[in-house]
């Protein structure tokens, strides 16, 4: 299922899992969606709203909403696929609960889609997309979304697709032209309320670099000090809060990941969670109140998560149930204003599984 196209040459850099502490006072509950085999999340909005997809006994994917009471609404956008790996995924929600995402079809061609908060869907298209096709990656509260398409190239390039339906692509400069190089946006909130989108572009040596877009498409480059420049290192931007502060990962020379969180001034905070062993540090979301949600990779290759505050706190922790087992663990990474985190665990049978933290 091509839910969210990522290149193989960032799984140094980037990931879309998370994982969320757990403390005596917090409450995790754990749920799969009606028909699941496995339970994936892509996110929780204001009003607790969590959305995500699942796929069923045949390998197809499928969508769900997850209401505060714990009810389920499940829905396929139009035309989606009823074989292993079509379907439909989702991305983003937004407080009103509009959700983007992608959707396979038949002919094994991904195509974005718009769920209205109304249940009605709309698939699109963004121009001079290819088979490898276009995806719904975040959708801010006017409804505006943010996504990246790959050409026939596979060449990949970001855009917006306003209200009306207007789409606008978009390259970050020095985005690479290769197969598997060019711009990149990630799930979650890689879009605020004030339309300003963060990414990463791959360039010709393969080395990322971060970035941040403003509405009238000018484009800041995000490259956190000690990046590393050789290929797989370097910098990725994937969360962008209201205030228009930037959360993401980076790559040293070691090629060994850490966290980082930009202000809105653009000086950088690094970090990594207070945790012997850890090979790996990805933050992937930021709320209104900067707190951030990401997860790590201890030296068993076992993955845990962490929650940030404001003021440099980490807290980390595993979900029930979570396996201990190498690429195993709790995943997920957005958490809403009301400090609700929505993720995924990976139990030791190697199926995922949906869980909500409420502090």
């Amino acid at each position: 299922m091509k839910t969210k196209i990522l290149p193989n040459i960032l799984i140094s850099v980037s990931a879309l899992f998370a994982l969320t502490p757990l403390l005596a006072a917090d409450t995790i509950i754990t749920f799969d969606a009606p028909g699941a085999v496995s339970t994936f999340v892509a996110g929780i909005n204001p009003a607790g709203v969590i959305t995500g997809g699942y796929t069923d006994a045949n390998n197809v994917e499928h969508t769900y909403l997850r209401a505060p009471d714990g009810t389920f609404t499940t829905y396929d956008a139009p035309g989606a696929g009823t074989m292993p790996g079509q379907g439909t995924g989702p991305n983003g929600i937004n407080p009103a609960g509009a959700i983007t995402g992608a959707v396979t079809d038949s002919s094994n061609a991904t195509h974005g889609y718009l769920r209205a908060q109304n249940g009605t869907s709309t698939t699109f298209d963004a121009p001079g997309a290819g088979p490898f096709g276009t995806v719904g990656l975040g959708i801010n509260p006017s409804g505006v979304i943010a996504g990246h398409m790959a050409d026939a190239s596979f060449v990949f390039h970001g855009f917006v697709r306003a209200l009306d339906g207007t789409i606008t692509t978009f390259d970050a400069p020095g985005a690479g032209t290769n197969p598997g190089q060019g711009t990149f946006l990630n799930f979650v909130a890689p879009i605020n309320p004030a339309g300003l989108i963060v990414g990463y572009d791959v360039d010709a040596s393969l080395v990322a670099h971060g970035f941040v877009r403003a509405t009238d498409g000018a484009i800041t480059k995000i490259d956190v000090p000690g990046a590393g420049t050789l290929p797989g290192e370097g910098t990725v931007a994937f969360g962008i809060n209201p205030a228009g502060v930037i959360t993401g990962g980076y790559a040293d020379a070691s090629n060994v990941a850490h966290g980082y969180v930009r202000a809105a001034n653009g000086t950088f905070t690094t970090f990594d969670p207070p945790a012997a062993g850890i090979l790996q540090t990805q933050p992937l979301s930021i709320n209104a109140q900067g707190v951030i949600t990401g997860w790590y990779i201890d030296a068993s290759f076992v993955f845990h998560g962490f929650v940030r505050a404001l003021d440099g706190t980490i807290t980390t922790f595993d979900a029930p149930g979570a396996g201990t087992g190498s690429f195993q663990g709790t995943q997920g990474g957005s958490t809403n204003p009301a400090g609700a985190t929505a993720g995924a665990y990976i139990d030791s049978n190697n199926e995922y599984h949906g869980f909500l933290r409420t502090p």
